[in-house]
């Protein structure tokens, strides 16, 4: 498919060449793109620009965080998934969270973090420059500091209340979140950046950086220790994949949920969407009723990890089946977790006898040799856990709140072990050639919303900032709620609503449906197009 210009977009499109970079934040862009500009390559870029997203974009992710990176080397011509999110401690037990609340932050709330040697991982197996080069404008950022965008505020503000001391003392010393043109200096973390490019992920996990976290956290009353850090490596795996209308779609394996996104699309390949029309209301109910029973496999099976079965939810026959359970009114959704109780009335997930037979934040940079690396990683919460770690500057994530305390869930809290996790970068291919790598924040609306984005792209024509920037919906808690933003017509929402759904406006570009960034490439010429969405900071730059 060559490049559209179908599609309505509130930015311009960006376009280049030699190399493209897209993430939530300018400044990080142009930290990747800085890279390409002094003859480095789509690895040096993406990790220039997570380094530099931890900085411009603390709340969201960072060195103390977990991820997924879903790559191209041009070099072995095979795309890969790198999974970089730590498991639970191997202290921490369901028992030890007996409510939700408490998994909301504080030190308690951490999976072993990830991020530092995923980055790593990543620049010494296919990078070409040293980590000084690489970290220098994060360093740069946090040393010198960088003027707050108005999203920086909102997202910090929102935040406060949830802050510990360690915290609330970098991000918001007078009590408040930071104003916009605020220089927020970083200086610890620019330490511990200087420390990491000096001892690379050893000093991190087995020496005194990784002492200083561990002391900190067990001191707190934590659970992560340092046997816990010098026990974790990022792992390579295979992806998953599927055929869709020609295209083939990657997301990393379980415990990622991207299967769910996959399963998605094989329901959706059943029926002629653009015919139906786009955000028609029987093109909405079909989208969210295909999301309800893709949500209730995600829920069933993610936890299983390798043992999910993976090959029987992704299968055509399968998704026929589950297809033919969609009605003309909306169903009942479980919610995101494993409930307590069943949900009465929700759809089900599918069992063996379905398929015997058959078996937040995103960034993108791709190169002109034909490397390829689309990142979705987190810190979980608005700056994770809310504790920054000692003096090191760096906060700490929360992720196992995506975990559950329910006996017999897969995904129960137990020692040492991977949970669900909503991050699910993307890649489609087609007849050997890349078409877009993509992807989306949003915990486990990330799922719901890169279905919709790409089925933008790929089913209507758009173009990729065109798809980004099309309204989205989202659900989350049980029962019938969908969060729409109101740029669907009245019309079509109150018609849903007849059919049953519960249906709430969101503003015109809300947050709470991600914050996709994007890169296609034009198969004839090889050009780049890049696309960021407006509901954060994002910005794609090209050369």
């Amino acid at each position: 498919m060559a490049f559209s210009a179908e599609g309505t977009a509130h930015r311009s499109t960006v376009t280049g060449t030699r190399g493209m970079v897209a993430s939530a934040h300018p400044l990080a862009t142009l930290a990747g793109v800085r890279m390409l500009l002094e003859g480095g390559n789509a690895f040096d870029a993406i990790v220039a620009t997570a380094a530099a997203l931890n900085v411009v974009e603390p709340y969201m992710s960072g060195i103390a965080g977990v991820g997924y990176a879903l790559i191209h080397s041009a070099k072995d011509g095979k795309v890969r998934a790198l999974d970089y999110c730590g498991p639970t401690p191997h202290d921490a037990t369901a028992d030890r969270f007996p409510t939700r609340d408490l998994q909301e932050g504080g030190v308690t709330s951490c999976l072993v973090p990830g991020a530092c040697a995923g980055w790593l991982e990543l620049l010494e197996r296919h990078g070409s420059m040293d980590r000084a080069t690489v970290f220098a404008p994060a360093i740069e950022l946090a040393e010198n500091g960088y003027a707050v965008t108005v999203k920086n505020h909102v997202f910090m503000s929102g935040s406060v209340p949830r802050m510990r001391p360690t915290g609330a003392a970098i991000i918001c010393p007078n009590g408040s979140g930071p104003a916009p043109g605020y220089i927020l200096v970083q200086k610890n973390l620019a330490r511990s950046f200087r420390r990491v490019v000096e001892g690379g992920a050893e000093v991190f996990y087995k020496g005194d950086l990784g002492e200083e976290v561990a002391k900190f956290v067990q001191a707190e009353g934590g659970y992560l220790s340092g046997r816990d850090l010098a026990d974790f490596e990022p792992e390579w795996v295979e992806p998953v994949s599927t055929s869709y209308r020609g295209y083939e779609v990657y997301t990393p394996p379980p415990p990622s949920s991207g299967f769910q996104i996959l399963q998605t699309l094989n329901m959706l390949e059943g029926d002629d969407i653009v015919e139906i029309g786009h955000h028609s209301v029987e093109g909405l109910h079909l989208f969210i009723e295909a999301l309800k029973l893709s949500n209730a496999d995600r829920v069933k099976y993610a936890g299983q990890g390798d043992a999910a079965p993976i090959s029987g939810l992704l299968s055509k026959a399968y998704a026929e089946k589950r297809r033919a359970m969609i009605g003309d009114t909306a169903a009942v959704t479980g919610g995101e977790y494993f409930p307590p109780e069943p949900v009465g009335g929700a759809v089900p997930a599918g069992s063996d006898g379905d398929w015997m037979n058959e078996c937040t934040t995103h960034f993108d940079a791709v190169d002109a040799e034909g490397n390829a690396v689309a990142i979705t990683q987190s810190l979980g919460s608005g700056f994770g856990s809310g504790v920054a770690l000692g003096e090191t500057g760096m906060f700490l994530n929360n992720f196992i709140n995506w975990g559950d305390v329910v006996p017999g869930s897969p995904n129960c809290i137990e020692p040492h072990k991977k949970v669900d996790m909503c991050l699910s970068p993307c890649q489609i291919w087609r007849d050997g050639r890349l078409v877009s790598a993509l992807g989306t924040p949003g915990s486990w609306g990330i799922q719901q919303t890169t279905t919709q984005f790409t089925t933008n792209f790929l089913d209507y024509g758009m173009n990729i900032q065109a798809a980004i920037e099309a309204p989205r919906f989202r659900f989350g808690e049980p029962g019938k709620k969908i969060l729409m933003e109101q740029r669907v017509s009245p019309e079509v929402r109150e018609a849903l609503i007849a059919r049953g759904h519960d249906i709430e406006a969101l503003p015109d570009f809300s947050a709470i449906v991600g914050g996709a960034q994007g890169i296609a490439i034009d198969p004839d010429s090889g050009a780049m197009m890049g696309g960021a969405d407006p509901r954060r900071d994002g910005y794609a730059l090209g050369l």
